[in-house]
């Protein structure tokens, strides 16, 4: 319950910031008539997230035993690339977003034509982005845990994130947001070693993956993965009672591997804001060096 919900929460608030940040734009420069153009990019990018979200679980409640499997395993290696990626390019843009954002708004209003369509498209395009994210990511999660848990989790977070996302357009709370992100990417990062290591078995179970599947080590007496604890690191780092060579080595290699590019200094910023107020502007000059 615990990893959707964080999911959930830094999608959620990555998307508000993105809308938050578009909003003030344009109220901020007296264009605030564009606003219904926005709401209608936000609506249509979770319409479709959720189309896609529900066509997915559809498809795959059809499959006989062995393509489910299959299909799981799918599903897990692309919510693993996707959430790699998402984590890696936060980490990078972080900074540079607002000033990115506002230049981007500026050409899709320049051109006096198609100013809507354009609008509705930049903010489309930002939203879904999250919001397909977000489908895979918890397909994978929900493949691989059972009950309601699941589900209620991501729908607080979400509804948190919402919270946040109005609370800091509104300038009455100030989020220490690359701090946040730090903390959840590590988190993510993870996750989806467990996540993968996942879909390696699940691989292996669909047949398609029968290599280096001697087991390393069974704990499963001292700590079953149906167990009250086995169940929650299974469900939270996919944790596996008797992991094979190949299911434990991808774990380990994806998560030393992660984390060293994670903890990498980064090259274009030289020292960390202390203030925990970043939104003036200069903050967007360290990035175009």
């Amino acid at each position: 319950m615990l990893v959707p919900f964080l999911i959930m929460l830094r999608e959620g608030i990555e998307a508000a910031l993105i809308v938050g940040i578009i909003a003030s734009y344009l109220k901020q420069t007296g264009r605030g008539e564009w606003m219904p153009a926005v709401w209608i990019g936000v609506f249509l990018a979770l319409a479709l997230a959720l189309l896609v979200g529900g066509g997915l679980e559809m498809m795959s409640a059809e499959f006989p035993q062995r393509q489910q499997e299959l299909f799981e395993g799918i599903v897990g290696l692309i919510a693993v690339a996707i959430l790699s990626s998402m984590v890696f390019w936060m980490r990078k843009v972080a900074r540079s977003i607002k000033h990115a954002l506002h230049a981007s708004l500026d050409a899709a209003l320049s051109n006096s034509k198609n100013q809507v369509y354009a609008l509705i498209a930049m903010v489309f395009f930002a939203v879904a982005r999250e919001g397909l994210e977000t489908v895979f990511f918890l397909l994978a999660v929900f493949q691989q845990s059972e009950g309601p848990g699941a589900p209620i989790g991501a729908l607080l977070g979400l509804i948190l994130a919402i919270g946040v996302g109005f609370a800091i357009y509104s300038g009455s709370m100030r989020l220490n947001l690359s701090l946040f992100f730090r903390w959840t990417g590590l988190f993510i990062l993870v996750v989806a070693a467990g996540i993968l290591s996942t879909s390696v078995q699940a691989m292996h179970e669909a047949g398609r993956w029968n290599h280096l599947q001697s087991v390393v080590f069974d704990i499963s007496a001292t700590l079953p993965m149906d167990g009250p604890l086995g169940s929650v690191l299974a469900g939270m780092f996919g944790y596996q009672d008797a992991p094979t060579v190949s299911t434990l080595s991808v774990y380990l290699i994806y998560l030393i591997g992660a984390l060293v590019l994670f903890f990498l200094p980064h090259p274009r910023v030289v020292s960390l804001p202390t203030k925990p107020d970043h939104h003036h502007h200069h903050s967007s000059s360290v990035t175009n060096k």
